[in-house]
């Protein structure tokens, strides 16, 4: 859903500002809380009730990021709240938390004005995510919320340098694309089947002309031989989809391929979910709904890359025809696969879109993103994504980019013992670990493993989200639901190659 605030940089100072709630930084000083040198004005330090070591003092603020306490004072028009806001160091983690601390401070107010601390033009990006994200909302309640709970309606960056326009317009770019993912992964699964998914790629395709759209149906799927995408979707009545979505700037200087987990509905299949986890399962198609949206902002992040975005999308139903446990089925790429749970299906249809990668596209290096094994979330829990890849230096770029978009990412290792895990003892592969015995559980790393398969041997890096995928309440910059983890990280990896 669009948002609701709206950033802008505004020249002056905050003493002229017509805002409903001004906001003046604090920072964490070697010695205690600072102002801003700077920010606070004549105008402004008038109607101030107390000076501003005897606020943060009473108010006992530390400076810390997204800390606020705000308290009214009188202007020429009547009253209007002022707020104090820890900004940390200035820094971009802390600007991002800060501005998620205000956007969630603020709700219920129609403008706010913040004295820019003369942070980077990084810093102002951060800003623009945090407030934006946490800002975020997703209903579809019949009745508006109350007043006091709508999001902030703008907020106006006081003073800032020449640069702060771009800076903020990247951060809107970021959190818009991270939104659109949002609402992708909270739609409900009686609306959001693959085709409808596929829709919503002609749609994108539509609205920018450097982007082409290509799709498979079932028929597609069959002729082209990909076994293994069908072999999920077979027990739903609403059938697969591949979607290929194309950005080609001017003299690209290299092509990514990007491949997405598009499951528009786990149950599990036969191997059936208990309905605490498959309650949450309108959302194992984040993987697709982030390579979506990333290709969506491509042009506005100003990526020179050549990108193929690759969405493998299925519904994972039980049925008569569903796919059986002891089933065999046949990759793109010609490799068999034994499925010894139906409910591992994530890494089936990742097989084939990653296979047809390697085989038919040519990329320089192919990622995937998919909400993928519990295992990932029992190592890391829900704060870190972990991250495989065969390429150091494509691991190294990638957990930079997640560093500076405060998506934290924990590179796992590729253990080749566990490479046995993988095999079948009636097909080249099976779809779970078979020697779990010998190793103990490490489902995180034989998916990862089994993926690799299909690689074609190219540089890769495999994100597993199904931790930070999900949030289960309102924090920081996520909302309850679909988190669209490494949206921001992708975006900005893809810029800075």
């Amino acid at each position: 859903m669009p948002f609701a605030t709206e950033i802008h940089p505004v020249p002056g100072t905050l003493a002229e500002s017509t805002a409903d709630l001004l906001v003046l930084p604090v920072l964490t000083g070697e010695e205690g809380p600072e102002a801003v040198e700077g920010v606070v004005d004549g105008g402004l330090t008038q109607v101030l009730p107390a000076p501003l070591t005897d606020l943060f003092t009473h108010y006992a603020l530390t400076g810390k990021p997204g800390e606020l306490s705000q308290f009214p004072v009188s202007r020429d028009g009547g009253l209007v709240r002022l707020a104090l806001l820890g900004v940390g160091s200035g820094g971009p983690d802390d600007l991002r938390k800060a501005g998620a601390g205000l956007a969630r401070a603020a709700r219920g107010n129609e403008r706010a004005a913040l004295a820019w601390p003369g942070s980077d033009g990084e810093a102002a990006t951060a800003f623009a995510e945090g407030a934006l994200l946490a800002s975020y909302t997703f209903t579809l309640k019949s009745a508006e919320a109350p007043s006091a709970q709508r999001p902030l309606a703008a907020i106006d960056v006081v003073g800032g340098a020449g640069d702060l326009a771009e800076a903020l317009a990247l951060g809107t770019s970021l959190a818009t694309a991270t939104a659109l993912a949002r609402d992708l992964i909270n739609t409900p699964s009686m609306t959001k089947d693959p085709e409808w998914m596929a829709a919503r790629a002609r749609e994108v395709a539509a609205a920018d002309t450097r982007l082409d759209v290509r799709v498979w149906d079932e028929k597609d799927l069959d002729e082209e031989g990909f076994g293994a995408i069908l072999g999920v979707g077979q027990g739903s009545s609403r059938p697969p989809r591949l979607v290929q979505l194309s950005y080609t700037p001017e003299n690209p200087t290299e092509h990514v391929v990007l491949v997405g987990k598009g499951i528009t509905f786990d149950t599990g299949g036969l191997s059936l979910k208990p309905n605490d986890n498959m309650k949450l399962m309108k959302t194992d198609m984040s993987g697709s709904a982030i390579v979506l949206a990333v290709l969506s902002a491509l042009a506005a992040v100003g990526s020179g890359v050549r990108v193929t975005g690759l969405l493998a999308l299925a519904e994972n139903a039980v049925s008569g025809d569903a796919t059986r446990i002891g089933d065999v089925l046949t990759t793109y790429t010609g490799k068999t696969v034994e499925v010894l749970n139906s409910d591992a299906e994530g890494r089936l249809v990742l097989a084939d879109a990653m296979g047809y990668a390697s085989t038919e596209l040519a990329p320089d290096v192919l990622v995937d993103v998919a909400t993928l094994t519990g295992a990932a979330k029992l190592a890391l829990g829900t704060g870190t994504g972990a991250l495989y890849s065969n390429d150091d230096a494509v691991a190294v770029e990638i957990e930079t980019a997640g560093r500076a978009s405060g998506e934290p990412l924990w590179r796992m290792p590729l253990t080749e013992d566990y490479v046995p895990t993988t095999r079948s003892r009636v097909a080249d592969l099976a779809n779970i670990g078979t020697r779990g015995r010998d190793f103990g559980p490490a489902g995180a790393t034989d998916a990862a493993l089994f993926l690799r398969e299909f690689t074609g041997g190219l540089p890769w890096a495999h994100l597993d989200i199904a931790g930070p995928g999900r949030s289960m309440q309102e924090s920081g910059l996520l909302s309850k639901g679909g988190t669209a983890f490494t949206t921001r990280t992708l975006l900005r990896w893809l810029a800075r190659r």
